[in-house]
């Protein structure tokens, strides 16, 4: 009975892109299982507390005891699962400086998922990328923590295959999360298009605050309209825009935006592989990618080109992207952005 209904259950985008190209990219990669997802949660607006000083230990949670030495005049703090909440709660977060209201519309427009709608084929789908992508990072079921899993990177091989379609959609779906907020990152510095995709107003963002350490960050952030979203542009083309994206600002930077938000998500919308070098550098600063392939359109040997690039990126899956068939007869995943995306 468990065996026929899996059976008959449509593979995830995921497992369609894995099945098409007979590539695993991953070892071990685990089975989603998609057959009894929970509902999705509401997002309920985080009661404020203050800020606690700096010398005074954190809230303990209840978790497994682990024995730590600790100095005599003081009580030593309960241990926290993973270093990054130690290292986001010593600091308070990021406020945006800018507001930015998102256009449904467009979204609707361009085939997306558009917030406070009923559910659609494309929000279901990319509900199933988000669990995995959670799964991965909160070390579920017998899954090791992926280091740096709450960063992903969305890539593609090629221009023009989905990757802003697919950071956008993935940002919207993780934004309705009650224990995690997003900050979607435009990291296509030559031909950025989130905000586009969004309908936000453009300004300072990535380059702006790495080229100028001394530039608030606040100042590169809008806070949208979704509580638990907010964007960071591209900001101003660099000439250098790779040795920047390589130097030590960046991690610092990334750090930055997670201080004060131990739930926190980064999505970064990348530049196609093999049409610019930052791809590469990027992956180096996550802990996921996500490689976008197009039904139909990429070729496996760039695919296998563009992976072999993303070497320092621990994890990558895959994603289809433009397929044009379901059970229902809906179109999943079909991409209407524009070529640079």
């Amino acid at each position: 009975m468990n065996d026929q209904r899996k059976v008959k259950r449509p593979p995830s985008l995921l497992e369609r892109a894995a099945d098409m190209f007979g590539l695993d990219p991953v070892a071990n990669a685990p089975t989603i299982d998609v057959s009894n997802l929970p509902p999705e949660p509401e997002k309920k607006a985080k009661k404020v507390e203050p800020a606690e000083p700096a010398a005074e230990a954190p809230q303990p949670e209840i978790l497994e005891p682990v024995v730590e030495a600790a100095p005599a005049v003081e009580p030593a703090p309960a241990p926290k699962p993973s270093p990054r909440k130690d290292v986001a709660k010593a600091a308070a977060a990021i406020v945006p400086a800018r507001q930015g209201t998102i256009d449904r519309e467009r979204l609707a427009s361009r085939g997306m998922i558009v917030p406070g709608t009923p559910v659609t084929g494309i929000a279901e789908e990319y509900r199933i990328v988000k669990r995995e992508l959670i799964r991965n990072f909160g070390g579920a079921g017998n899954r090791p923590i992926l280091p740096r899993g709450h960063r992903v990177l969305i890539a593609s091989a090629n221009p023009g295959e989905g990757k802003t379609f697919s950071a956008v959609n993935l940002a919207l779906s993780l934004a309705v999360e009650a224990d995690h907020d997003v900050l979607l990152i435009d990291a296509d510095i030559a031909k950025p298009s989130v905000l586009d995709a969004l309908g936000l107003e453009d300004g300072p963002g990535l380059m702006d605050a790495l080229a100028d350490p001394h530039l608030p960050l606040g100042d590169c952030l809008i806070q949208t309209d979704i509580a638990g979203l907010k964007v960071m542009p591209a900001g101003t083309q660099h000439m250098h825009d790779t040795e920047l994206l390589a130097s030590a600002r960046t991690e610092t930077l990334l750090a930055q935006l997670e201080a004060g938000a131990p739930g926190r998500i980064l999505i970064l919308d990348s530049p196609p592989v093999l049409a610019a070098s930052p791809a590469a550098v990027l992956a180096g600063h996550v802990g996921q990618t996500i490689m976008v392939v197009r039904a139909d359109e990429t070729l496996e040997s760039a695919l296998r080109d563009a992976i072999g690039l993303m070497g320092a990126c621990p994890h990558i899956q895959l994603l289809l992207n433009g397929v044009k068939y379901s059970p229902g007869g809906r179109r999943f995943g079909t991409y209407y952005g524009q070529g640079g995306a």
